[in-house]
């Protein structure tokens, strides 16, 4: 059942038993986690980012080699990491190993898109455990991957080691920008739908945008990903904050 080809065992789905049992256990993992390690210094959090990328990219190519090898060779769609959460693979690089800009990029994106990218799928799974059941290899995969995401992304902001400030915007939207370059030329080349601006994706809220947008629908999901996370992430960390310091004042 670890690695059954799709439609062996059906599949866990959405909003089920299974799907609770997947998120409890990650988000009980998450918070131990973040007990263990929110007063660790710079230098241990950026080996926590390093580690955790190696281990996400591992993962990522088991999930590649896995999909290639049941035949979803002519899907791209099923193994090129070009989705807005696979930023976090190259993210991590940059967070880990680059310096100057190039890092700025890297962690930003981790303050950032970790956490969008990361809780929006742990809530709406709508790829994995639709297609294979619990205790199938790209259903653990997956919610092991966002749950990292979600932690990381949680962890630099809680312990400062991104001081996340509005002008950082540039940083988040230069490499969505990057990204959705790469991602619209690839989908034309390959009728692919890598970060969901090409085509529609149905009972998602990507399906109300299409509707909304009509043909302006690229240009608008590409300003959306490049402006909407950062916008629901950066007042969200200026009200706690705030909220701590009154604490503080208060006692």
């Amino acid at each position: 059942m670890f690695f059954a080809k799709p439609g062996e065992y059906e599949p866990c789905g959405m909003y089920t038993s299974g799907h609770i049992i997947l998120l409890v256990i990650t988000l009980t993992t998450i918070v131990v986690a973040l007990q263990c390690t929110k007063k660790y210094n710079t230098e241990q959090i950026r080996a926590i980012i390093k580690k955790s990328t190696i281990t996400l990219w591992i993962l990522e190519i088991i999930k590649i080699i896995f999909n290639l090898a049941v035949g979803h060779a002519n899907n791209p769609n099923h193994y090129v990491p070009l989705y807005y959460c696979s930023i976090i693979l190259y993210a991590g690089v940059l967070s880990s190993y680059a310096k100057g800009v190039l890092k700025k990029v890297g962690d930003v994106f981790i303050a950032v898109g970790a956490i969008v990218g990361g809780g929006f799928f742990l809530s709406c799974p709508n790829t994995s455990i639709t297609m294979y059941p619990l205790f199938h290899y790209l259903s653990i995969q997956s919610f092991v991957f966002h749950g990292t995401m979600v932690y990381l992304g949680i962890l630099v902001n809680i312990t400062d080691y991104v001081d996340l400030k509005i002008t950082d915007l540039k940083y988040y939207a230069s490499l969505l920008a990057v990204m959705l370059v790469v991602s619209y030329f690839v989908n034309k080349a390959l009728e692919t739908n890598f970060m969901f601006i090409s085509k529609n994706f149905p009972d998602t809220p990507v399906d109300v945008i299409y509707k909304l947008s009509g043909n302006l629908f690229t240009p608008v999901m590409c300003v959306l990903h490049m402006i909407l996370p950062f916008g629901m992430v950066y007042p969200v960390r200026k009200l706690a904050i705030k909220l701590s310091q009154m604490k503080k004042a208060m006692g």
